[in-house]
């Protein structure tokens, strides 16, 4: 079996399968009962379809946009502003001087002739009633006028569906609509020979069976939905920095109105389609909204920002124009999620397990009702009555094909795919509790897989709750654990050197200090930023005063692979300047001179080199991240357009940054070693915080090595595959590092890699990886866009809790796949050698009914719905290549259908002997007992399959409030079936010897099932 699903349904990968792939299964897949329920969590092709030619469409307009602003450029100094554009009265009589189709036609068609004729960006802001220092005015009034005029951001949603849908879509399956039809006729036939209410039981028993099925089916798809919405809520939680009424704030963007001034910087997504006021070095990938992947550079000339797109490299403030579903992607996202997630690996794979069950059964059924018919024949042939025929004769025709049907019902296990669906779901619902967001299906059943986790230092093994502890200016090394210490520090410095390092703090930074509402200071940006504008600030410095003093000339924002930020600022005399800030030895390595204790420029002797080496190794072996600070004079004639100088630089000083590993990572990383899941951690830092950190955590061990980025990257294909395996700490990384080592792992030594990633240039790793996993609080919405999973709160002992859920979801699908393969063989046997041999089936219609029901809705919920225990993460990963149908799995399917089947068959055969059943309706009680029987064989079969290995089953069963519902709901419905519903279901009420015996046959399964887990089979 599992060579043919490798073949046909093995071609689905967790991530970025191909049309070809998703396309073949479906073709495969022959037998389904109910397309619609089946193929509900599988991707729309054609909707994906539709996507693409808009992101096509979306390109082409563009192109021809910038082509026409650029010819009308040319043109527009010479023609004089165009006055045409007329103020609809109910815009003007709101207090704006221009409409939402207006605006929007200017951005999207980046016209710039239109945009000079309201006067550019600066006269459009006017028109708007915003301004770019203080932002919309906050009053309740003002806001939901522009709401009025402009719109919300928020995009056309698919209409959530309510109970009756999933009511009717359950009525849609084939099998279930014939025996309808079978029951319809039986009403009629019955009522027309037995007359009313007697000759109208079996054809209500098989209505009410059905409507049963139906709305526990519906009840259950339509709580799934239910989560999945929830789910989808908390994915599209993005917060962007608005300024509004003076002050900067977080905002969602669905709260964005036309107007805001909205701040973004490198990684940040456009939440809506607007104008760029100002800002360095803006670079802007639009290939989520036309497929080009060129970035686009915008500025002052080509000021056009489309909602959608991503920051890639720079920061800008920007005018929202147009907002929601009058922009390209607000119309682009409305047919993407009508495209939904592509279908998972387990997901395929159970399609395939169904369809081979389904064409088995399919034959069962055939040839059962072909027997059953012609025992049928030749009993009238023999009675002489062949030509003679009745009402019963048509009855028992039709209980024949209902049976049938039936067994088609039973056999195709329709429950497994979507059993995956549900234990996912139920996952994600609980991963969502542990601070864990699930953005793809398929990353909660492959994390279960992972056998290798990289990951990122700050903020994930640290808790990005950073200070300065040390720094080192004019050579003196000085501990500043708190106010009293900079101060000090201060008083030694030179004044001449308390401005330049004023200077360097306040204006080469990404972030900024601003008053709140409440009128307290407030710094913004980074941790690492955070930490140093605290140090300027606690030095006596003022953030405004030195940021008036001079004017920023250019920016190059912080890069990971660049590892440095520098600034150019013109001074008050008109005299240039630059600062940089970075990684300690590759800032130092630009420098040629530095500031001596005195605040003298004086050129670096090897001498000062080493002692200043020395101090970043001595701050580096405390675990204390180190940045340097430097300086130098431009020359005349630097211009915008070119590069910052990257050489040639006065040293200023070395700061120490504490950055104090998580409570609980060393636990969770001894956790994941007795997982059998190597940790490895890949951090821009310097090669000794990077080992120190690694101690404390427990990833750097005896015989493990740590290795520098660019030592790495000189490393040969045959080098790597050696070298791979020993890693554990991999410094001073680039991006490009950190996919190489990714790419490796997977593809040369087939390991399950999960990767975290914060920052944009993490976006190839992350997507390259089994498993991208984004920081929630330090990932850019770039980060998170490339990932599977979101770690919310940016803790590595999440990502063990993952790990964990993602055990539990494969394990659970095991054990249902296990107990529904039981009942799957058992009940296809049972009624066609019962057929065969004696002419008629124990199990009737309505019976299978509800064994069906059992194994499959309610069997799902039962056991896809385990939560994880630890005993999980004591087991080897699955890794790439295990078998989902184990050895293990088959010897325990084998062993209990045998058992269930010797039971029924020596029950069919000697029961009335063995139970001393006489009188007339001995038939009927006997049939009765093996339906019984059955039933209490699956009951504690399902308490069995909670362990596939370990013999005692009942550990935990009291913490599973679902599993003790779904059991006790079963039992319960069970006797009042048997005890109260004999008419329907064709059974008779039972003597309490004859439950105790059912009982007790049943438990029997369990010592059974034991002994049996005893017999030792290969794990694969």
């Amino acid at each position: 079996m599992e060579s043919y699903l490798k073949e046909n349904f093995g071609g689905v990968q967790p991530k970025h399968s191909s049309d070809e792939a998703l396309r073949r299964w479906r073709k495969v897949v022959g037998v389904v009962k109910n397309p619609k329920r089946r193929f509900r969590f599988t991707a729309n092709l054609d909707k994906r379809n539709e996507a693409t030619a808009m992101k096509r469409n979306n390109y082409e307009k563009l192109r021809v946009a910038v082509l026409v602003s650029k010819a009308a450029l040319q043109f527009i100094h010479s023609i004089a502003p165009s006055s045409e554009y007329k103020v609809p009265a109910d815009v003007k009589a709101a207090g704006f001087g221009i409409c939402a189709e207006e605006l929007s036609s200017i951005v999207e068609g980046h016209d710039v002739k239109k945009l000079k004729s309201h006067g550019g960006v600066q006269g459009l802001a006017s028109k708007l009633s915003t301004s770019e220092s203080d932002g919309l005015a906050t009053s309740a009034d003002k806001l939901a006028t522009r709401r009025d005029v402009f719109g919300v951001n928020k995009f056309a949603e698919a209409e959530s569906r309510g109970f009756m849908v999933y009511v009717w879509e359950a009525l849609q399956d084939m099998t279930l609509m014939i025996l309808a039809a079978c029951a319809f006729v039986s009403l009629i036939v019955g009522i027309a020979t037995e007359g009313w209410p007697k000759g109208a039981h079996d054809g209500l028993g098989i209505v009410a069976s059905i409507l049963l099925v139906v709305f526990v089916t519906a009840s259950s798809d339509y709580r799934q939905s239910l989560q999945f919405k929830d789910l989808d809520k908390e994915k599209k939680k993005i917060t962007v920095q608005v300024t509004r009424s003076g002050y900067r704030q977080k905002l969602s963007i669905y709260e964005l109105l036309a107007g805001d001034i909205v701040h973004l910087s490198i990684g940040d997504q456009v939440p809506a389609d607007g104008l760029f006021m100002s800002g360095f070095s803006l670079l802007i990938n639009e290939s989520s909204l036309t497929g080009e992947s060129e970035p686009v550079a915008v500025n002052a000339e080509n000021p056009f920002l489309l909602s959608g797109t991503k920051v890639q490299d720079g920061s800008c403030k920007m005018l929202v124009t147009t907002i929601g579903m009058r922009t390209q992607w607000g119309k682009l996202m409305a047919t993407l999620s009508e495209g939904g997630d592509d279908e998972t690996p387990l997901q395929v794979k159970l399609n395939g397990v169904a369809t081979i069950i389904g064409k088995i059964g399919l034959i069962f059924a055939v040839i059962t009702f072909a027997v059953l018919t012609e025992s049928l024949f030749r009993r009238k042939i023999i009675d002489g009555t062949y030509l003679s025929w009745t009402g019963d004769d048509a009855l028992e025709l039709l209980e024949f094909f209902a049976i049938a049907v039936t067994i088609v019902v039973v056999a195709v296990p329709e429950g497994l795919p979507l059993a995956v669906t549900l234990s996912l779901a139920f996952a994600m619902k609980k991963m969502m509790n542990d601070k864990a967001l699930i953005r793809h299906l398929a990353a909660c059943e492959t994390m279960g897989s992972a056998t290798s986790i990289c990951s990122d230092k700050t903020g994930t093994l640290t808790t990005n709750h950073m200070t300065v502890v040390k720094a080192c200016i004019c050579g003196k090394i000085k501990e500043v654990d708190g106010a009293s210490d900079a101060k000090s520090l201060f008083s030694e410095l030179p004044d001449s050197v308390m401005t330049i390092l004023s200077q360097s703090i306040f204006n080469n930074t990404g972030g900024d200090v601003v008053l709140n509402q409440d009128g307290k200071r407030e710094i913004l940006g980074t941790p690492t930023e955070t930490a140093i504008l605290e140090f300027g600030l606690s030095l006596g410095g003022d953030f405004s005063a030195v940021r008036k003093a001079s004017t920023l000339v250019k920016v190059e924002p912080f890069n990971s692979a660049k590892k440095r930020m520098g600034v150019v600022i013109q001074l008050p005399e008109g005299a240039l300047r630059a600062h940089c800030k970075g990684a300690s030895e590759i800032i130092l390595a630009s420098c040629s001179k530095y500031l001596n204790e005195e605040g003298n420029v004086v050129p670096l002797d090897e001498g000062t080199i080493d002692h200043l080496k020395a101090t970043i190794d001595s701050f580096a072996n405390e675990a204390l991240r180190t940045l340097c600070l430097a300086y130098m004079e431009v020359q005349d004639g630097f211009s915008v357009n070119d590069q910052i100088p990257t050489d040639g630089y006065t040293c200023i000083g070395i700061v120490g940054i504490k950055d104090p590993v998580r409570p609980g990572v060393k636990e969770s990383v001894a956790i994941c070693r007795s997982a059998g899941i190597t940790v490895r951690m890949v951090t821009g830092d310097n090669i000794n915080t990077a080992k120190a950190i690694a101690r404390e955590c427990g990833i750097l061990t005896e015989g493990g090595i740590a290795i520098e980025g660019p030592d790495f990257r000189t490393k040969s294909e045959e080098e790597l595959t050696q070298l791979i395996p020993k890693i554990q700490v991999m410094a001073r990384s680039s991006p490009l590092d950190k996919h190489t080592l990714v790419k490796h792992l997977r593809t040369k030594l087939d390991e399950v890699v999960a990767v975290t990633g914060d920052g944009t240039n993490d976006a190839p790793a992350l997507h390259e990886a089994d498993i991208g996993l984004a920081m929630g609080i330090a990932g850019t919405e770039v980060a998170k866009e490339s990932a599977d999973v979101i770690i919310l709160d940016d803790n590595f002992s999440t990502i063990v809790t993952v790990a964990k859920w993602g055990r539990s979801v494969y394990i659970n699908i095991q054990k249902f796949v296990q107990f529904q393969l039981t009942v799957n063989v058992v009940a296809l046997v049972v009624n066609f050698s019962s057929a065969c041999l004696t002419g008629s089936a124990p199990l009737t219609a309505v019976q299978l009914l509800w064994v069906n029901m059992i194994m499959d809705t309610l069997g799902a919920l039962a056991l896809a719905t385990e939560p994880p225990n630890n005993e999980l993460m004591k087991r080897t990963p699955v890794g790439r290549k295990g078998n989902f149908i184990s050895n293990i799995m088959w010897r325990n399917i084998l062993g209990q259908a045998f058992y269930q089947f010797l039971v029924i068959w020596y029950l069919q055969t000697e029961g009335k002997w063995l139970l001393g059943i006489k009188g007339d309706n001995s038939d009927l009680v006997l049939n009765t007992l093996i339906f019984n029987c059955f039933v209490f064989c699956q009951v504690f079969n399902e308490v069995n399959s909670r362990e596939m290995e370990r013999i005692n089953v009942f550990e935990g069963i009291l913490n599973n409030n679902v599993f003790i519902a779904v059991l006790g709901s079963t039992v319960i419905f069970q006797f009042i079936i048997i005890q109260f519903l004999g008419d329907f279901a064709n059974t008779t009420p039972l003597t309490l010897n004859q439950w105790i015996a059912c009982i007790f046959i049943g438990f029997i399964g369990m010592p059974i099932a034991a002994i049996v887990k005893m017999i030792p089979v290969g794990s694969s």
